[in-house]
């Protein structure tokens, strides 16, 4: 019987197998990490730095360390919580989140976190930014107000759906989601409904029109269970490999 290689996540052993990151492994494994712009489907990006870890003494993104044998990772930490905290806190202060109205409440993975982390506070000023809503298509709303920049949306459009409709320009704070139309509108895009890229906004800037609220609030995705209990649920498991 062959075992396969572990390593220690808050001193359990995690099996992985090669080519895996500490993130994979540790939901294949059953274990969660916080994250945001993580997607099972996509390319690791390790651009909202939520599931930071601390690797063998080191702060790192667990979604693009590679898992390696002889690895301490400490995740569910007080220090590392704290510091997850302070950065949905900042997400929420950089846009317009206004949960109470928003139709991705109950489906938002930011609003999810915050539960799940225990954010009771705005912790900063929010910034109010002054950013547009273009309504152009047909079919789908896309609210700037809510982008959070996690590329999402980005890596979806380019890995799955093999176009380019998002990106984003700028720098720092001037930093924000574009389309790849000279007229910048979404209607002058190659978008569809059906795209994946429209399907894995974790916030509410991207929305299909015309089904506001269907499925009712109380009775929505992380209505019923928290957000780290369905990214188990959702996690890719192993195939259960023959042993001699």
């Amino acid at each position: 019987m062959n075992a396969r290689p572990s390593f220690l996540l808050d001193g359990d052993e995690v099996p992985f197998e090669p080519g895996q990151t500490v993130m994979q492994a540790a939901l294949a494994a059953g274990r969660y990490i916080p994250h945001l712009c993580y997607h099972p489907e996509f390319t690791p990006h390790g651009s909202c730095k939520l599931c930071t870890a601390r690797i063998n003494g080191r702060l790192m993104a667990a979604c693009t360390t590679p898992a390696e044998t002889a690895t301490e990772v400490a995740s569910e930490t007080e220090e590392l919580n704290d510091l997850r905290r302070t950065l949905v806190q900042m997400l929420f202060a950089e846009g317009n989140h206004f949960c109470p109205s928003c139709e991705k409440s109950g489906n938002c993975v930011l609003q999810a976190l915050g539960y799940d982390l225990g954010v009771m506070t705005a912790g900063f000023r929010h910034f109010f930014p002054d950013r547009p809503v273009d309504a152009t298509h047909p079919e789908i709303l896309l609210d700037f107000n809510r982008c959070i920049l996690c590329e999402l949306c980005v890596r979806a459009a380019r890995e799955v759906d093999g176009k380019h409709v998002f990106s984003l320009a700028g720098r720092g704070l001037g930093k924000h989601l574009i389309v790849n139309a000279e007229s910048g509108r979404l209607a002058d895009t190659d978008v569809k409904v059906t795209d994946k890229a429209v399907e894995v906004c974790p916030v509410g800037v991207i929305l299909r029109k015309r089904v506001g609220f269907a499925t009712p609030i109380g009775a929505r995705r992380y209505d019923k269970s928290p957000i780290s209990a369905q990214a188990l649920a959702d996690a890719p498991r192993p195939l259960e490999r023959n042993r001699e």
